[in-house]
């Protein structure tokens, strides 16, 4: 058994106790949280050992692993103090809030030969990682532009009071904390781009952070990019992402529901016929053993424990890869600065 410790206990690390508690090689070793009122709760009803912050808790409960479920600002503080005593590291997604920040931890994961690991789920979910297969398997031959998109009701009125979302220096805003998964998932297909031609973020209810994200991306074969996020849109129910791609041989369009694919006529890929086929995530999607909102929050983390067994410093959603996305955030908040 594994020994894996949690720090955050909020709204995503509670799930990711869920999951850790019904994994078949885990043992969860201890958790911290600045709420004692949760700490209380999880250790009356679980058993599970609390500690009253990071430090202890990676110095003092054994352990194997360490999943980071806090506010942004705080990854590298964290993620740093663990990979510096040999522990491997799972960060909930954005890596942090800076290109630098970033890049020192993905150099320190590998100057430590740990596992680490970033949490872009939608890099495990069927739907897109067909995508990925057929765009990279030349299925709708050469790529000419790429649509990326992000909808949801974060943020659906002014508020008053603060959240560590609202606040640049914690959370990001859209950008960092939302738009992150759209570009993210973008790089994952297409790879990077090579430039930004143009962004802007826009706000709708927030004062100190964007509430919308829209950018137009360059890649070097000469392909166009254009990435949409609103975190304030009511006319969805959750989180909705998608990614369309077209190329000179048909397109893709899927969502975390389906994967439709056009190919034009007279050609055909591994049992796509020309014209429409549909796909649906009931084909797509991989087993996992556990299912908690979804396959892919399971199967992330099925990933890192892998990563974490075989001594992996380089798995899927590797720290460098969050990083490459850093890299495109980054040049986004640039080309809207100097626009602005």
């Amino acid at each position: 058994m594994l020994r894996v410790g949690l720090v955050g206990v909020g709204k995503m690390g509670i799930s990711h106790l869920a999951i850790l508690g019904a994994h078949p090689e885990v043992e969860i070793g201890g958790i911290c949280d600045n709420q004692g009122f949760v700490m209380s709760a999880v250790r009356s009803q679980t058993g599970i050992e609390t500690y009253k912050n990071f430090e202890k808790l990676i110095d003092s409960a054994d352990l194997d692993a360490v999943v980071v479920a806090t506010p942004s600002a705080t990854h590298l503080e964290v993620a740093t103090y663990a990979l510096e005593r040999g522990v491997n590291v799972f960060v909930e997604k954005p890596l942090t809030l800076s290109i630098h920040d970033s890049w020192r931890l993905a150099q320190l994961a590998q100057a430590r030969q740990r596992a680490n690991q970033v949490g872009y789920h939608n890099r495990f979910i069927g739907t897109f990682r067909e995508v990925r297969r057929l765009v990279r398997g030349g299925a709708i031959g050469d790529v000419y532009h790429v649509d990326g998109k992000a909808f949801g009701q974060v943020v659906t009125k002014s508020k008053t009071g603060f959240t560590w979302r609202s606040k640049k220096s914690e959370g990001g805003g859209c950008l960092h904390d939302y738009a992150c998964h759209v570009v993210d998932l973008m790089n994952f297909v297409v790879g990077a781009p090579k430039e930004i031609l143009a962004a802007r973020l826009g706000h709708v209810h927030s004062e100190l952070v964007e509430d919308t994200v829209h950018a137009l991306f360059g890649y070097a074969n000469g392909a166009s990019g254009q990435l949409e996020t609103n975190w304030s849109d009511e006319s969805v129910r959750k989180m909705s992402t998608s990614i369309t791609v077209y190329g000179n041989l048909g397109k893709i369009t899927a969502d975390r529901q389906e994967c439709q694919v056009f190919l034009k006529p007279g050609h055909c890929f591994e049992g796509y016929e020309e014209g429409w086929t549909i796909k649906y995530i009931t084909e797509l999607q991989e087993p996992t053993a556990y299912y908690l909102r979804g396959e892919e929050y399971s199967a992330q983390i099925d990933a890192f424990i892998d990563a974490v067994r075989e001594k992996n410093p380089n798995p899927e959603n590797s720290f460098m890869s969050a990083y490459e996305t850093d890299g495109v955030i980054d040049q986004v908040a640039q080309a809207h600065e100097a626009r602005s």
